[in-house]
């Protein structure tokens, strides 16, 4: 599972970062992102534009907004058979743009689980692989909305959990974001454990248990 991650960079940064997207001026870093709230999002509609939708997929035939809260994460082993996921996985995906992410470890003969920051060991940005659905509400109004794709772990990872996010390789984006509908087999090729070489873990504050907590002091290690 993936249930909170940082993107501590703002507009500038990810512009200098992503030269090929069109970034939105009053990105603000953020260092505790948690479900429910808007994320910083590169659809596949052609645009290469950055938007923000909200983290909790809430597929097109929901009756209640509310499933959303049950779907931040996506298994990639069971995408083509999922209907919550299926016909997003062929035609809308979209990049979760991050710079690390939390995973709680159990270590044995203590109580409670330690907060783990996990980030590239150059702490560049990446992206999370997504997909993404629109909700039209009676009202008329609407929700665009994302889940983030999880898969088997890598060595560093299955020492902290046993899933990880399926972190994007950077020769995978274009792929990714055809807004073409795509054949899932090439697709599911793309959803693999990212190499534990290039990433780092430490242990950080209880403090990012909560989302409450949004500062800095979230990724500072113990």
């Amino acid at each position: 599972m993936c249930g909170r991650y940082t993107l501590t960079l703002d507009s500038t940064q990810i512009q200098k970062t992503f030269p090929w997207l069109t970034v939105p001026e009053g990105v603000e870093p953020r260092y505790n992102i948690a479900p429910t709230q808007p994320v910083a999002v590169v659809p596949n509609d052609g645009r290469n534009r950055l938007d923000f939708f909200t983290w909790g997929l809430i597929p097109s035939w929901a009756k209640d907004p509310s499933i959303g809260n049950r779907l931040i994460n996506a298994r990639a082993e069971t995408l083509t058979e999922k209907p919550s996921f299926r016909s997003a996985f062929r035609r809308r995906r979209c990049l979760v743009l991050a710079d690390g992410f939390y995973e709680w470890r159990q270590i044995p003969g203590q109580k409670g689980k330690v907060p783990m920051y996990i980030q590239m060991k150059d702490r560049e940005l990446f992206a999370f692989a997504g997909l993404w659905e629109h909700w039209n509400a009676p009202d008329g109004s609407h929700i665009l909305s994302c889940t983030i794709i999880t898969t088997s772990p890598n060595p560093l990872m299955e020492e902290i959990h046993n899933r990880m996010p399926v972190i994007l390789p950077k020769e995978g984006y274009s792929l990714w974001l055809s807004p073409d509908e795509e054949d899932p087999q090439m697709l599911s090729e793309l959803l693999r454990p990212y190499p534990h070489e290039e990433m780092m873990a430490y242990p950080v504050s209880t403090m990012v248990n909560s989302p409450a907590n949004e500062s800095p002091e979230c990724i500072v290690p113990l």
